[in-house]
């Protein structure tokens, strides 16, 4: 089936659809929307950061990682005042739709952690699935692991014994570990697990044993640098080039759609590699100010490069050189740029193997940005 172009109309089916309820909620996972079709959607999430003050040892904090006691005490106010309001967005998104709604998608660091021991780890764990399961999605909430969630005495056990099986949800395999995959029809979504040794190989492998007709990459750390914090992307040290270049090669042999978070920002962009081109999309939903006013808007490749780390001059002075250098690398490869500093989460809509993302800022604010992603593959 033919997806059509997101112009006005289109604009208007969306709103159609999502004008008509068809979902009576419950506490507990529900069987998705009727399946209209092969026409499907799923509520994006970037970046959360679940936090409350008590989840922390500060004196362990404190003496440990003394740099983040300030960003524990703002996640925990943005937990309190913006996070209900935002998973309350995605409820009626879900609510209001008639086309299927199978899962919601977050892309890693879903907690903060920095807990201090294990016994606050999973009482962090356990309030953020509380948390959820009070914005009743009626839908299982789909994950990948995040640096942060991860971080601290007893995190990385907390996050396989605790995470990984609330993901679980009748008619679905058991989960197991942190990187898996989904198949809806012809589009296969990879959950990529960043902190994973064998995760390369294990995905070289699906890829040579599924050859998906479309390939949803989801990955926390991005894959192609974008702003000034341009050595956070996966493989960047120069001991990881050949790791590097063979996700990039796989990427662009499936004409791979890669959605990430990590750095708190919006971008859109295309990579080429000379096994072909793959798309990029990153969304943060950590909140700044409630309508998530864009700044630092980017568009055009002349905005690509190495100027980019003028984005946050205070950031890592001492690195500024290999940063620039990256960026500068990187440059000849990007064939579209897009970037703003705003927050929010997007749906992504599916017909066959054709997907389009609308990206929404901040809380209740209007559709900003409408993107045809297979069209730039």
């Amino acid at each position: 089936m033919r997806l059509v172009p997101i112009t006005s109309g289109r604009r208007r089916f969306i709103r159609q659809a999502l004008g008509a309820a068809a979902f009576a909620g419950s506490g507990s996972w529900a069987l998705a929307a009727p399946d209209l079709g092969d026409e499907w959607v799923c509520p994006l999430l970037g970046d959360l950061h679940f936090d409350r003050l008590e989840h922390h040892d500060f004196a362990w904090l404190e003496k440990d990682h003394p740099g983040d006691v300030r960003q524990v005490q703002n996640y925990s106010r943005i937990t309190r005042e913006v996070m209900p309001r935002l998973l309350a967005t995605v409820t009626r998104q879900i609510r209001n739709t008639t086309v299927a709604t199978p899962f919601v998608l977050q892309l890693g660091d879903l907690i903060e952690g920095l807990c201090g021991n294990s016994e606050l780890a999973s009482r962090q764990a356990r309030e953020a699935l509380d948390l959820i399961k009070e914005a009743n999605f009626g839908r299982p909430l789909l994950f990948i692991k995040g640096n942060h969630d991860v971080t601290g005495p007893g995190a990385a056990e907390t996050y396989d014994k605790i995470l990984v099986p609330s993901m679980q949800s009748p008619g679905r395999d058991e989960f197991r570990r942190a990187a898996f995959t989904e198949q809806r029809g012809g589009v296969l979504l990879v959950f990529y697990d960043a902190y994973d040794r064998g995760s390369l190989d294990w995905f070289a492998s699906l890829v040579a044993e599924r050859k998906p007709e479309r390939l949803i990459f989801l990955i926390h750390p991005p894959v192609v640098p974008y702003n000034a914090r341009s050595t956070w992307h996966i493989y960047s040290k120069p001991s990881q080039a050949q790791d590097r270049e063979r996700l990039l090669s796989l990427l662009g042999r499936t004409r791979a759609i890669v959605l990430c978070g990590h750095l708190h920002k919006y971008c859109f962009l295309r990579r080429r590699t000379d096994q072909g081109a793959f798309v990029q999309l990153a969304i943060s939903s950590v909140a700044t100010d409630s309508q998530g006013k864009p700044q630092d808007e980017l568009t055009g490749l002349d905005q690509y490069g190495s100027a980019l780390v003028h984005l946050e001059p205070k950031h890592s002075p001492e690195t500024i050189d290999l940063r620039r250098a990256l960026l500068a690398a990187e440059k000849p490869y990007i064939e579209r740029f897009e970037y703003a500093d705003t927050w929010g989460h997007a749906l992504l809509h599916f017909r066959g193997t054709k997907v389009a993302a609308d990206v929404f800022r901040g809380l209740e604010s209007p559709l900003w940005k409408s993107l045809d992603l297979t069209a730039h593959l």
